[in-house]
C-alpha cells in the first residue's frame, strides 16, 4: 500500500469502521417560522428554534424571534401566533442567522420537510455573503415516508407523527415547540430503523424499507475490505462472479449494498445470491476503472449490464482488393485494411455505412472481383449509385482515385460526407420533407461521431508509450504508463521520493505491449472502452505529460471539428 493510501486511511480513523455511529452523532433539529413559502420570492424568517441532541440527551436549545422588516400576513399571524408587535424589537436576520450557525456548528441538521427550512437558511447565508457550512442533513419527513405505514399514522405530517411517537411536546407552529416535537419523532424513527440494523448516519440518510432484513444481515461481507480505491467482485457459493463494481472507497460502497442506498431490485437479487465479496486494491481510481472493464469482459457477470461484451462491437471496413468496398465486420484484422469504429450498435454502423455509400459510389456487392470483371451491372449501377466496375464501366485508376477520397474521409476529414448530406438536408427541408431530412441528419451524426471516435482512439493507440501524471486532491501525484492505448502501469509517487526515479522504476515494471501492425485500426491492444476511459483521464484537469514516445495528435481538420456542426444539423425538425 502506498503512502497516499496510508494518509487516506489515517483520515478515515476519525470515523467508526462502518460509518459515523448514530449514538455518537450530534444532531441539531431546527424549525423556522416564516412570512411565506419561498425565500426567493421575498418571504422572510420570523422565528428560529433548534434543539441540539446526542445519544438521546438534549445538549442545548436555541430560540429567537426575527424581525422580518415587513408586515406579517394576517393568516400567518393567526397560524403561528407571531404578531408584528412581537417581532418589532427582535434581532434582524443579519444577527440571528450567525448566532444559529454558531449554535449548529459541527452537527447534523435535522428538519421536518428539510428543503423548506434548509432552503431558507441557505438563501440568507448566501445573501449575507457567508460560506454555508455544508451540513449533513436528515429529513424526518422523507424518512417517515419510508418507514411509517397507514396502520401507524394517517399521514406523515409532524402533528400526526408526534401523536404516533407520543411526543412530550405538541407541535403548534412555533419554532422551538415544533423542533422539540421533531426531536421525539427523530428518536422514534431511529428506534424503528435501529431494529432493522441501521446504526450509522450514512445508513439513516439513505434508508429504504425496500431493503430486506436478509439483505441487511449480509453486511458482514464488507468486513475487512479496504477503505481505498479498487474493484470489488460479488461471488456466489460456487465462486462465480455475479457483479463487478468500482469505488474510491471499496468498503463503504460494498456495505451500501446491504443497507439502504442500494434499492435496485436487480441488485437485491444479486445480494441474496452473494456469499463472498473479493476486493482488489488499486493505486488510482483510473486503474480501478480499467480493471473493472477488464474483469467484466473476462467474467461477463450476469448482473452487470454495462461493458459485459466488449467484443460485441461493429466496424466499417474499407477492404484492400482490386476493387475495394465497404463492409460491416466484428473485429479488426491484420490485413492492411482501413477501419472506422468501433460502433456500439449495428444500427448506428449501418447508418454510417449508408451515409458513406450515398456519398461515394463504391460497389456494394459482397463477392470478390477480379482485375477485369465481366458481369451484368446490378440495379445500383443502373440507378447511378455504383461506378459499376463489374461490367467494365470504369477503369481501375478512376475507381482507385474515388477510393482514395473515401479513405481520406474515413481517416482524416469527413467534409465530403458532411457537405453532401447537408446539401440533401437543405433540399429536403425546402420541400418540407422533414422526416427524410431527419433521417439524413441521423446518418450524418452517426458517421461524424464514429469518425471522431476513430481518430481520437487511433491517435493514442498509435503511440508506443505515453506517461502522464495527475496532481490529486491530497497533493500526491498519480502516474500512469499507457502503451498503444492500453494501461500498462500505475503508481502514486511517495511523499519525499524522487519523481524521476519513481517514473523510471514504474516504466521498468510496466506491462509489455507488442507493437501493432502498420494499420491495425483504432483499438489494437485494448478494448475501445478502456482506451476511451484513458483518454477521458488524459483530457481531465491537472494532467501533466511526462513523456510521449511517438506522435500523439489528431488532424486539425478532422472529425472532431465536424462534431460541432451536429448542433446546426439538429435544428432540422423531424416533422
Amino acid at each position: 500500500m502506498t503512502s497516499s493510501f496510508i494518509t487516506t486511511w489515517e483520515q478515515q480513523r476519525s470515523f467508526d469502521e462502518l460509518g459515523q455511529p448514530l449514538h455518537h452523532t450530534t444532531f441539531c433539529v431546527v424549525d423556522l417560522e416564516t412570512t411565506g413559502g419561498s425565500a426567493q420570492a421575498g418571504s422572510m424568517i420570523t422565528e428560529i428554534g433548534a434543539v441540539k441532541v446526542r445519544g438521546g440527551e438534549v445538549l442545548g436549545e436555541f430560540q429567537t424571534l426575527v424581525n422580518p422588516r415587513t408586515e406579517i400576513p394576517a393568516f400567518i399571524a393567526v397560524l403561528t401566533g407571531i404578531s408584528n408587535s412581537m417581532v418589532a424589537d427582535a434581532p434582524p436576520i443579519e444577527s440571528a442567522l450567525p448566532a444559529f450557525l454558531d449554535f449548529a456548528s459541527g452537527s447534523v441538521l435535522v428538519a421536518h420537510n428539510a428543503p423548506f427550512d434548509v432552503g431558507f437558511l441557505k438563501h440568507f447565508t448566501e445573501q449575507q455573503e457567508r460560506a454555508w457550512p455544508g451540513f449533513d442533513v436528515v429529513d424526518t419527513a422523507v424518512l417517515a415516508r419510508r418507514i411509517i405505514t397507514r396502520d401507524d399514522a394517517p399521514n406523515c405530517k409532524l402533528s400526526s407523527l408526534a401523536r404516533h411517537f407520543r411526543s412530550t411536546t405538541t407541535p403548534n407552529h412555533r419554532a422551538l415547540s415544533d423542533a422539540r416535537a421533531t426531536v421525539d419523532v427523530l428518536h422514534g424513527l431511529m428506534e424503528r430503523v435501529g431494529a432493522l440494523g441501521v446504526d450509522t448516519l450514512e445508513e439513516l440518510q439513505t434508508f429504504s424499507s425496500r431493503v430486506s432484513s436478509a439483505q441487511r444481515r449480509k453486511r458482514h461481507l464488507a468486513d475487512g475490505l479496504p477503505h481505498a480505491p479498487g474493484v470489488y467482485l460479488f461471488k456466489d457459493s460456487a465462486g462465480r462472479v455475479l457483479y463487478v463494481g468500482t469505488s474510491k472507497d471499496v468498503r463503504r460502497r460494498v456495505r451500501s449494498y446491504f443497507t439502504a442506498s442500494e434499492t435496485r431490485s436487480r441488485m437485491g437479487e444479486m445480494v441474496r445470491l452473494a456469499s463472498e465479496v473479493e476486493a482488489i486494491t488499486c493505486a488510482t481510481p483510473l486503474e480501478a476503472e480499467v480493471r473493472e472493464l477488464r474483469l467484466i469482459g473476462e467474467h461477463k457477470p450476469h448482473y452487470n449490464r454495462r461493458s459485459k461484451f466488449p467484443e460485441k462491437v461493429t466496424f466499417i471496413k474499407l477492404t484492400r482488393e482490386p476493387w475495394p468496398r465497404l463492409s460491416l465486420v466484428k473485429r479488426v484484422r491484420d490485413d492492411g485494411a482501413d477501419y472506422l469504429g468501433p460502433f456500439s450498435s449495428r444500427a448506428s454502423a449501418e447508418q454510417s455505412l449508408t451515409a458513406l455509400h450515398e456519398t461515394f459510389p463504391v460497389r456494394q456487392c459482397k463477392d470478390s472481383l477480379g482485375i477485369s470483371p465481366k458481369r451484368t451491372p446490378c440495379a445500383l449501377a443502373e440507378m447511378g449509385k455504383c461506378l459499376s466496375p463489374c461490367d467494365g464501366g470504369i477503369d481501375q485508376r478512376t475507381y482507385a482515385a474515388m477510393v482514395r477520397q473515401l479513405r481520406q474521409t474515413l481517416l482524416r476529414t469527413p467534409d465530403q460526407v458532411v457537405d453532401a448530406i447537408n446539401a440533401r438536408m437543405t433540399t429536403l427541408a425546402a420541400d418540407e420533407r422533414f422526416e427524410e431530412a431527419g433521417t439524413q441528419r441521423d446518418r450524418m451524426a452517426s458517421f461524424v461521431r464514429a469518425a471522431a471516435r476513430t481518430q481520437r482512439l487511433s491517435a493514442l493507440t498509435g503511440c508506443p508509450e505515453v506517461i502522464a501524471a495527475r496532481h490529486e486532491d491530497d497533493g500526491s501525484w498519480a502516474v500512469h504508463v499507457i502503451r498503444y492505448g492500453r494501461l500498462s502501469a500505475t503508481g502514486v509517487i511517495p511523499r519525499g521520493a524522487d519523481a524521476h526515479d519513481f517514473v523510471a522504476g514504474l516504466r521498468l515494471i510496466a506491462e509489455s505491449v507488442p507493437a501493432p501492425c502498420d494499420t491495425p485500426g483504432p483499438v489494437p491492444s485494448a478494448s475501445a472502452a478502456e482506451t476511451e476511459r484513458i483518454l477521458r483521464w488524459l483530457e481531465s484537469p491537472r494532467i501533466r505529460l511526462v513523456d510521449v514516445t511517438g506522435t500523439w495528435a489528431c488532424p486539425v481538420d478532422g472529425a472532431g471539428r465536424a462534431v460541432e456542426g451536429l448542433v446546426r444539423a439538429a435544428d432540422f425538425p423531424d416533422s
